[in-house]
């Protein structure tokens, strides 16, 4: 078994439609609430928009380490993240990803499509979903396409 860098805690309860999620530090505590756009109350956040908070972060790490050592300047990355929840044919529910990827400093598109695939590929969240749900990655306006 490969070594633990770290280990999140985290303990739910009641679920999405009322509930409550805390780490074991104290640092994250949400109240989680069905959205009023699926029906809900609002008034709380969801699984979703945690995912969408988690990945983007992820990635803008996955991108910080692939420019270091590219020493490439990227300037102040930002990173757009859509999570949508989807139907499927067998009466559950799957995840889409859109990663809208900023990179002010980096003008030359080609070079912009690289770094992104890059972070991708190292992205643990990235490698977490691969082949499990559609991860669509957009830098500097450009589609990188199919990642492997």
């Amino acid at each position: 078994m490969a070594r633990v860098l770290y280990t999140a805690e985290a303990t739910v309860t009641g679920g999405r439609i009322a509930g409550h999620g805390r780490t074991d530090d104290g640092e994250l505590d949400v109240q989680l609430r069905t959205p009023k756009a699926l029906g809900g109350d609002g008034g709380g956040t969801n699984p979703e928009q945690l995912f969408a908070v988690g990945f983007a972060a992820c990635f803008e790490s996955a991108l910080g380490v692939v420019a270091r050592r590219e020493r490439v300047e990227t300037g102040d990355v930002s990173i757009d993240s859509r999570v949508s929840l989807l139907p499927t044919e067998e009466r559950g529910f799957k995840l889409a990803v859109e990663l809208g990827v900023s990179l002010p400093q980096v003008d030359d598109p080609e070079q912009a499509v690289r770094l992104a695939a890059a972070a991708h590929d190292v992205c643990p969240y990235s490698s977490a979903t691969r082949g499990n749900i559609d991860v669509k990655v957009i830098a500097n306006g450009r589609d990188i396409g199919a990642v492997p």
